[in-house]
């Protein structure tokens, strides 16, 4: 296989997460554009680096580990909160 063709398909990932951060008011959608793009970084991480890519490419894969347990705590918490995951209807200025 070609060495442009992984950073071609890691380009499309990542512009299609850019895509679903960008037009998503879902909670949890927004959060799997987020893993598209983290996943994009990483098939450039393996394909670039012989004997360094692997070792970034891990604490890659650990940093989506977290994000996705912090990610969802969050999201359940503001379901119970709000009794939605719209991302638009959450309101940043609320005062208790």
């Amino acid at each position: 296989m070609h060495p442009t063709v992984p950073y071609v398909i890691a380009a499309l990932l990542f512009g299609l997460g850019v895509f679903g951060v960008l037009r998503r008011r879902n909670a949890i959608l927004l959060l799997m554009a987020v893993e598209l793009m983290l996943n994009a970084v990483n098939l450039i991480l393996i394909t670039a680096g012989a004997e360094h890519g692997q070792v970034f490419a891990l604490f890659v894969i650990v940093l989506a580990a977290a994000e996705v347990g912090v990610g969802l705590a969050l999201i359940l918490q503001l379901y119970r909160v709000k009794a939605s995951v719209a991302v638009d209807e959450i309101d940043l200025a609320e005062k208790n």
